[in-house]
């Protein structure tokens, strides 16, 4: 009986922990989903690696941006997964998933309350850096490269706002064929304000002791 009852305790404890896991997932996914559609692709700003790729694939292919950013960061997730668990790459796709879902919506049912693009593009990174932290927080990456840096993270101890930064910056140089100069720099701009809220949640402490 003893044995039946701490079984059904640790089942119940289990399915919380993963009901959880999943809804901190979607929430970071839908929310970075929205900085991009609602604040930074309508300035035609890449969010990151793979939403600078996926610019490059509408620019020369009409690809649509929501899709062109699965395509990109699936890419990404696939050339990367033999060094994390199978688990964080199934949470990385359903991120990827849930992401590009996101943005298509957004995209057509809200517009940004501003039109200034600085004024987007500061509110646009804060929810990019926090969605993305969210994410980070259950091990899971916010996309392909992001999966990238997690790996870094693993095996070289590299905080993973900064090669995300590093690696965002090096594709939006390879961009910069194609977009505005100005655009490059708002992107910039934008990996470092985003990497910035990230790398302070991620290290934010959780408890306050009082003395």
């Amino acid at each position: 009986m003893n044995v039946q009852i701490t079984t059904g305790r640790r089942n119940g404890f289990f399915y919380r922990r993963f009901i959880k896991k999943l809804s901190l997932i979607t929430v970071g996914s839908i929310i970075q989903g929205f900085a991009m559609a609602v604040f930074l692709f309508p300035h035609s700003i890449p969010s990151g690696g793979g939403a600078g790729i996926a610019v490059l694939l509408n620019h020369a292919f009409d690809i649509p941006i929501s899709l062109g950013l699965w395509i990109a960061n699936f890419i990404f997730l696939i050339l990367t997964v033999q060094y994390l668990s199978g688990i964080t790459a199934f949470g990385t796709v359903l991120v990827i998933t849930i992401t590009s879902v996101s943005v298509n919506f957004f995209e057509v049912f809200v517009e940004s309350p501003f039109v200034n693009v600085w004024m987007d593009l500061l509110l646009g990174s804060v929810f990019l850096g926090t969605g993305v932290a969210i994410l980070m927080k259950q091990r899971v990456s916010n996309g392909g490269i992001g999966y990238v840096a997690l790996a870094i993270y693993k095996y070289k101890r590299i905080k993973p706002g900064t090669s995300l930064f590093w690696m965002n910056g090096f594709i939006f140089a390879l961009t910069a064929y194609v977009i505005d100069w100005k655009i490059i720099i708002m992107a910039v701009v934008s990996q470092w304000l985003s990497t910035r809220i990230i790398n302070w949640i991620l290290h934010f402490p959780r408890t306050v002791t009082l003395t």
